[in-house]
């Protein structure tokens, strides 16, 4: 592997332009916001690589009536016709209309209008073709910018994404779309105060607007979003099917008990560091991962080390064995064609890592599932610490982060605390830090710049839990020559991919590192894409990332990668 002197930092740090103007417009108003950030919502969770919604098509109908008054519907076709009915789930009906309005004066708000019901249809050729027709008639306008914005954002093209929505919010529009969709790319870089910030205006601005309602209860205190998800629920909505599903159960629980699922899982150990062994996991003596031993309840489990996924997940042998209790039921997917694994939120007395014991904290339980071991353990869940994985010299080490200017240092916790509601902060770098890489948060997952050869970056997700690195069909077919592989197996927790692809040699260069990579596998990763909301080209695995020393601060959406020759006593191991 040879080293680089040039980081791919470029798309990155280009989101972090100072929006002096627009922060000062809002924190006029605002202050300071002490609400506790919620990031544990219950949508059909995915381990090894997370997604976080239903892939169904089908469009959720209210059952019990719409709380606010329907606008009458116009007799000829209206943009306000064609946007009601794609904010109530309409989305055949909601074209229609636009279409109709295409011929028409208003032709570049129906196109701009448009671009979001396609790409809420997962149709994006339709969206790009939408979003590109509004700007050739009317490029300066604020709701052709946005529709313009919103396609960047989902073509993976973030800093043009953060661009036009600049643009809309500096030059004096109020824009409620443009402003959650630099809330969307602001929490991509950890930029969580201004996040904050930016979606509360958007709510202020639209509160009717079911994209920006969701996206700001999100960050409500678990009383307040209680409260807010009922309204929500009460009116026609455009979510999919299952998440609708589980918008509803999640309020059923949460309305018995507001922190069913937000267990602290608070450290009791007076220890800020710990040092484990990596255990090597094998497959016919192959190494296919690192795991980490983690004790549930007193009952020892190794589970794979998998930055792919979000929480602690674990068999329903080993749930059984540490006496976890069941709190509700889930569903868990992954890559694979079936359908997905069906599993349980528990809750576990006490969790111990190392010289670290932690309490009164929540796992996840999976009935059956593709598993090296006893299950997975996504290392997010360390978030308040500094994680490092030294896969060269076979070692996990844990240690405190930099405490921010003017901020007390904090009790860790491996969950969601209820008791610490704190400010939202934006990312801070420490002088220590200033080598750190800084990546891209889409929850859980770490989106990291790549070039492709000579090509302009993509994102790839840095994926410890996938055996080997992957490129789409897509992003292979430019660069190298890509073939079925019909004896080529890749499986996850959803089962086998049935259509996997191989491809030439070629060159991924990120972080500063350059690796070449003979005969990679392609897969199409179009759901996680979707799911997320971004392109995502491929994916770093196992394979690659072993060479690496690897430091995540998640807190701050940073990562180090270091090639290191393992020591001899590693070798040995």
């Amino acid at each position: 592997m040879d080293l680089s002197n040039r980081h791919l930092r470029g798309d990155i740090d280009a989101l972090g332009i100072c929006l002096s103007k627009l922060d000062g417009l809002l924190q006029t108003s605002m202050g300071a916001l002490r609400v506790a950030i919620l990031r544990r919502v219950i949508p059909i969770v995915y381990a090894s690589v997370v997604l976080l919604s239903g892939a169904t098509a089908a469009r959720s109908q209210n059952q019990t009536g719409d709380s606010t008054t329907t606008p009458s519907i116009s007799a000829g076709p209206s943009l306000k016709d064609a946007e009601y009915l794609y904010r109530t789930g309409r989305l055949d009906d909601a074209i229609r209309e636009y279409t109709r309005l295409e011929a028409g004066p208003q032709a570049a708000l129906a196109h701009a209008g448009v671009t979001r019901v396609y790409l809420l249809k997962k149709d994006r050729d339709a969206a790009d073709a939408a979003a590109n027709k509004a700007n050739e008639l009317a490029p300066n306008n604020a709701e052709t910018k946005v529709a313009l914005g919103e396609i960047y954002f989902r073509q993976g093209e973030l800093a043009e994404a953060e661009a036009e929505f600049i643009a809309v919010i500096n030059s004096g529009a109020n824009n409620a779309r443009a402003y959650l969709g630099l809330a969307r790319t602001s929490q991509t870089i950890s930029y969580y105060a201004r996040e904050k910030r930016l979606i509360d205006k958007a709510h202020e601005l639209d509160p009717s607007d079911p994209d920006i309602t969701h996206f700001w209860m999100d960050t409500l205190p678990l009383a307040d979003r209680t409260k807010a998800l009922k309204d929500y629920l009460s009116k026609d909505t455009n979510d999919d099917f299952e998440t609708r599903k589980w918008l509803e159960k999640e309020l059923e629980l949460r309305q018995k008990d507001p922190l069913f699922d937000s267990h602290p899982c608070r450290m009791v150990s007076n220890t800020p560091t710990s040092e484990v062994d990596l255990r090597p996991l094998l497959e016919s003596e192959v190494l296919e991962g690192f795991g980490l031993d983690l004790t549930v309840n007193g009952v020892t489990s190794r589970l794979l080390l998998d930055t792919g996924a979000d929480d602690i997940l674990i068999t329903k042998k080993a749930a059984d064995k540490a006496h976890v209790t069941k709190i509700f039921d889930m569903e868990f997917s992954g890559y694979g064609d079936k359908k997905p694994a069906r599993g349980y939120l528990g809750h576990a007395d006490t969790l111990q890592i190392g010289n670290m014991e932690f309490h009164d904290c929540n796992v996840q339980v999976v009935e059956k599932g593709s598993f090296p071991n006893e299950g997975i353990i996504g290392p997010e869940v360390f978030s308040d610490f500094l994680v490092d994985l030294d896969m060269p010299n076979r070692k996990f080490r844990l240690s405190e982060l930099p405490v921010r200017p003017g901020e007390a240092r904090r009790t860790p916790s491996l969950g969601y605390d209820p008791d610490a509601a704190s400010e939202f902060h934006d990312r801070y770098v420490a002088p220590e830090m200033k080598g750190y890489s800084p990546v891209f948060r889409f929850e859980h997952m770490l989106l990291i710049p790549a070039r492709v050869n000579d090509l302009a970056p993509r994102l790839f997700v840095i994926d410890t839990g996938a055996f080997t690195s992957i490129i789409t069909p897509e992003a292979a077919r430019g660069v190298t020559k890509v073939s079925n592989e019909p004896d080529a197996e890749f499986e996850g927790l959803s089962g086998r991919v049935k259509k996997v692809y191989v491809g030439g040699e070629l060159t991924l260069t990120f972080a500063g590192l350059r690796q070449t990579n003979l005969d990679i596998l392609s897969v199409d990763e179009r759901s996680l894409s979707d799911s997320v909301g971004t392109e995502i080209s491929g994916t770093l695995g196992f394979r690659l990332l072993m060479m690496l020393d690897m430091e995540i601060d998640y807190r701050d959406g940073l990562v180090s990668l270091k090639y290191e020759p393992p020591t001899n006593d590693a070798k040995k191991n």
